[in-house]
């Protein structure tokens, strides 16, 4: 496994699988060329045999000094449970602290219950919010008209 930052020609190859790797759900316009093309020093690619399997786009807050954000991660689905994101998300807590930081934030939506699950257990916390669906804490409208999400937040040591 070789975990490497993006370039900006990664994206012609994540762009198109994104939709199948997340199960046919429209994904693909969350995750624009720009990400692959600003945000080089921050957002990974894992490879196996020369093969993009994973990836982590992330970014340094430019408004709050101490935290960074996870903006999408993706892992193709025949690779899940081989610690590949676990390997992403280390690549850019390393980057965070490095620069200073100890705060990572990141958004799901409440319909994905393995990110929910995962961040979960990745020791990320879920920040209160104004509803709850099914017992988790969430923010209503956080994306727009009825596109709740979920904020979670987590401390590096």
């Amino acid at each position: 496994m070789n975990i490497r930052p993006v370039k900006g020609s990664d994206y012609d190859v994540i762009s198109p699988l994104i939709n199948d790797w997340w199960g046919g759900r429209n994904m693909s316009d969350m995750l624009p060329k720009l990400f692959f093309d600003h945000f080089t020093q921050t957002s990974f690619i894992a490879e196996q045999d020369h093969h993009i399997v994973g990836f982590l786009i992330g970014f340094l807050s430019q408004t709050h000094l101490n935290e960074a954000y996870i903006h999408f991660v993706g892992v193709h689905p025949e690779y899940r449970k081989h610690k590949i994101g676990n390997q992403l998300y280390k690549s850019f807590f390393e980057v965070v602290k490095q620069n200073g930081r100890n705060i990572v934030r990141c958004v799901t939506s409440p319909v994905n219950k393995g990110s929910i699950a995962y961040h979960t257990k990745m020791g990320f916390e879920i920040e209160r919010g104004d509803k709850e669906i099914e017992g988790v804490s969430v923010n209503s409208d956080y994306d727009g008209p009825n596109q709740d999400r979920i904020l979670f937040v987590k401390y590096l040591e």
